[in-house]
């Protein structure tokens, strides 16, 4: 690659942002740090009827969580500022001018009512109305208006468009760097509006290309939902005069629902019981829609799973870094096709991740979730329960349910658990266990495994019958990890409280 490369994530603020979204950001940053270029963020909120509030600060909150890095735009600043298009809306109409001078757009004057009184003729005669070649001269446009009467209707605030004047049977030649090659036929289109004088605001078409040539940037990498708009934005170059610096482009293909019919949407997730948006989000109105990260997903796992739905790496590699996504990325290994969503990989590539943690990893994940609880403890003993637990942990959020028992003493007891332990020979032998336990001053857990197994052995008793009573005692249901690493990290006062405890607030089974 000759140039620098540019690429740009231009989102709308128009409510969350979708897993795709992220996607997209994601791929144009591993494309960006893989060549060594710049990765730009650019608010595109000309459309303000949808605008919503707050939704600006969810995309970059969002970006921030999964890792993907902006070197230029909105919150960053840079040389191309500034990058909300709503701050740029005065640059935009001197463009617009600039194609009506070149015979290339034209001013549209016309009416709802004259476009659906055309609609309705289109379809008595059963066509498909089109504004294009065949209709704009029928219309109020500078096309058939004189300069004269073009000038006088603007000074007296008629309201008009600027229409792209899409040319007559043309093919258009472009190039994909994910589908190949493509033609289009011009008479198939239509003459998109590029500028409303109602909200002095440009259209996407025209913003997008105006800002991307000013940005300089390099690669174009999209939605699939953009590939019918690439002819026009392929001539927009080349009304311009830009053809030679023209980006090159990339249409990703669209994730799609876990059954495969169809765009993945937040229905889908509703139905299904998944997010399908990287963070929680609350809307304007108090709508709510689930996020990965309050669900409880590692940024890494969900970056890692989001990577490898619509790209391959053409190996049977699985778990990838940040820094081997950068290293391994290519647009050539991008697939055609859509990609299908599975909840349930999802969910296996943040239990990967989990297992992986080390102890020091794991301690800022739990020490939010042990405050949340009224727990306060060292980030050294935060990140060994949880390190105890991790082979079982499939979310964040399954964490308190997996350790509480490590920091809170149980108040109610299993009751199967009571009516098959806390009975017989099993009340007298917990208390020989206390008493043996009193004796062990080295209470790790290797060394109280050795010496309770030892009293085991010497007196006979069954080990799954002492461990599970010990377990009630302990833990106060049947579950949690070996019981030499509860001992070991409760310590000896807390194991001897917790035994107390059984004794003074359950009666034994008769």
């Amino acid at each position: 690659m000759n140039r620098e490369v540019r690429v740009r994530f231009a989102p709308s603020p128009t409510g969350p942002l979708h897993i795709g979204g992220v996607r997209t950001a994601l791929y144009n940053y591993l494309f960006a740090r893989r060549h060594g270029g710049k990765m730009i963020l650019r608010i595109e909120d000309t459309d303000s009827q949808r605008f919503v509030p707050g939704a600006e600060e969810y995309i970059i909150e969002s970006l921030n969580w999964c890792g993907v890095e902006i070197d230029e735009g909105v919150g960053v600043g840079g040389p191309h500022a500034p990058y909300r298009q709503s701050e740029r809306k005065e640059i935009y109409l001197k463009y617009a001018k600039q194609l009506i001078d070149a015979g290339w757009a034209y001013y549209a004057f016309d009416t709802p009512e004259e476009l659906d009184a055309l609609r309705s003729q289109a379809e008595q005669e059963g066509r498909t109305f089109a504004y294009n070649y065949e209709v704009r001269e029928k219309l109020p446009t500078s096309l058939v208006l004189s300069k004269e009467e073009v000038e006088a209707r603007i000074v007296r605030g008629d309201q008009w468009v600027v229409r792209f004047k899409m040319p007559e049977n043309e093919v258009v030649k472009m190039d994909d760097l994910i589908r190949g090659h493509v033609e289009v036929n011009t008479s198939t289109l239509d003459d998109k509006v590029l500028y409303k004088s109602a909200d002095s605001l440009p259209t996407y078409h025209l913003a997008n290309i105006v800002d991307d040539h000013l940005m300089e940037i390099s690669h174009v990498i999209r939605g699939e939902e953009w590939l019918p708009s690439l002819p026009l934005h392929y001539l927009l170059y080349r009304a311009f005069g830009w053809s030679d610096t023209q980006p090159e482009f990339a249409h990703l293909p669209l994730l799609l629902k876990p059954t495969g019919g169809g765009k993945l949407s937040k229905r889908d997730g509703d139905k299904m019981g998944f997010p399908v948006f990287p963070l929680f989000w609350t809307s304007p109105t108090g709508d709510t829609a689930r996020g990965y990260r309050e669900d409880g997903y590692l940024p890494e796992a969900f970056i890692n799973m989001l990577a490898l739905l619509g790209w391959n790496p053409g190996t049977e590699q699985e778990i990838f870094s940040m820094q081997q996504l950068i290293d391994a990325f290519s647009l050539e290994r991008v697939s055609k096709a859509g990609a299908r969503f599975q909840p349930d990989k999802a969910k296996w590539f943040n239990a990967q991740y989990m297992h992986n943690l080390t102890d020091e990893q794991l301690a800022p994940i739990m020490q939010p979730i042990l405050k949340e609880h009224g727990v306060e403890v060292s980030d050294e003993l935060a990140g060994r329960a949880a390190g105890i637990m991790k082979e079982r942990v499939t979310l964040t959020t399954e964490l308190w349910d997996l350790t509480s028992f490590f920091f809170v003493a149980p108040e109610e007891y299993d009751e199967k658990l009571v009516k098959k332990q806390w009975k017989g020979d099993n009340v007298s032998m917990l208390k020989a266990l206390r008493s043996l336990l009193l004796t062990i001053d080295d209470f790790s857990k290797e060394n109280t495994e050795t010496v309770v197994r030892a009293w085991i052995e010497t007196n006979g008793y069954s080990l799954g019958q002492v461990m599970n009573t010990l377990r009630l005692a302990l833990v106060g249901a049947g579950k949690g990890p070996g019981m030499f690493d509860v001992t070991e990290f409760l310590g000896r006062e807390e194991c001897i409280k917790r035994i107390d405890n059984l004794f003074e607030n359950v009666a034994p089974q008769l």
